[in-house]
């Protein structure tokens, strides 16, 4: 069964075509990344399958649910992070998380025990009662992903969610979404940084100009066997280097020792796959 069936959808703004013609389908219990540049239609279509936004054309199926004919069921099995996450500054964690369980209309007395379990979950359990306003943008990105699961859903549609965060958060990021992927969630989550979901991925969709032009498993996708691993590094300075790596211990003792060099700090540690990177900007190109 297929978690999200899209077919031949389309989405226009005026004169303006953000998705021309998409077919996508995720099977349940997979980790889709939705990969593509900036203007892809990326975002247009998990909110097109969140049913926040209408397809001009085209039918939409989430969970066996026709998601044009019932939004509401729709919504009800699915859990959209957008990539830019709304907060009322002056709340607490515990009071942002209780705020959505009363919009879900979580039965009052079940919402204490949800509330642990989802702070546990993401690992907030100690910030509870500090304001959103002062988490870091990893703490934020795991809150926003806790107020996602507040009703239990079955699909979960993220758009960028580890867009702007230091490398430390992101693996915190891909290790929670491991846990979601191993409880049994289907995931779609989007990204334009090839190497980003490619660990924690079960299948690889590669969109260009509104469409999908490629999608399948990671090791499917690669042209080109590559031995060694690239490691892209963009430090605090503005400069950046390039470092190949054999196996996960030589990239694991490249972090640790780039992380202890206080001369430059680290913002970004990328991990690149030649094969998928020239699918990538070979289909983006065409």
């Amino acid at each position: 069964m297929n978690a999200l069936s899209m077919s031949g959808v389309v989405k226009r703004y005026g004169s303006t075509v953000a998705v021309a013609g998409l077919d996508l389908d995720v099977a349940a219990g997979s980790l889709l990344g939705l990969i593509g540049p900036n203007g892809a239609g990326k975002s247009t279509t998990l909110a097109m399958a969140a049913t926040l936004t209408r397809a001009t054309e085209g039918s939409i199926e989430v969970l066996g649910v026709d998601a044009i004919a019932e939004p509401r069921e729709v919504r009800r099995r699915v859990g959209f992070m957008p990539d830019q996450m709304g907060f009322y500054d002056d709340m607490t964690v515990d009071d942002y998380l209780l705020f959505f369980a009363d919009a879900h209309e979580i039965p009052r007395k079940e919402r204490p025990a949800l509330i642990d379990n989802l702070l546990e979950l993401v690992e907030l359990g100690p910030l509870r009662e500090r304001p959103v306003a002062a988490l870091s943008r990893g703490q934020s990105q795991r809150l926003g992903i806790g107020r996602v699961l507040v009703h239990d859903p079955e699909l979960l549609l993220l758009d960028e969610p580890a867009s702007g965060l230091d490398p430390v958060a992101r693996a915190d990021l891909l290790d929670l979404l491991r846990q979601l992927r191993d409880l049994g969630k289907t995931i779609v989550i989007s990204t334009h940084i090839l190497s980003e979901l490619e660990p924690i991925c079960t299948e690889v969709a590669v969109m260009a100009a509104g469409r999908v032009v490629a999608i399948g498993a990671p090791d499917e996708l690669r042209t080109e066997p590559d031995p060694t691993r690239t490691i892209q590094v963009r430090f605090a300075d503005g400069t950046g280097e390039t470092f190949t790596v054999v196996d996960d211990e030589e990239q694991e003792a490249l972090l640790r020792r780039l992380v202890a060099d206080d001369s430059r700090p680290v913002l970004e540690f990328e991990r690149t796959h030649r094969g998928l990177a020239a699918l990538f900007e070979r289909e983006v190109a065409e």
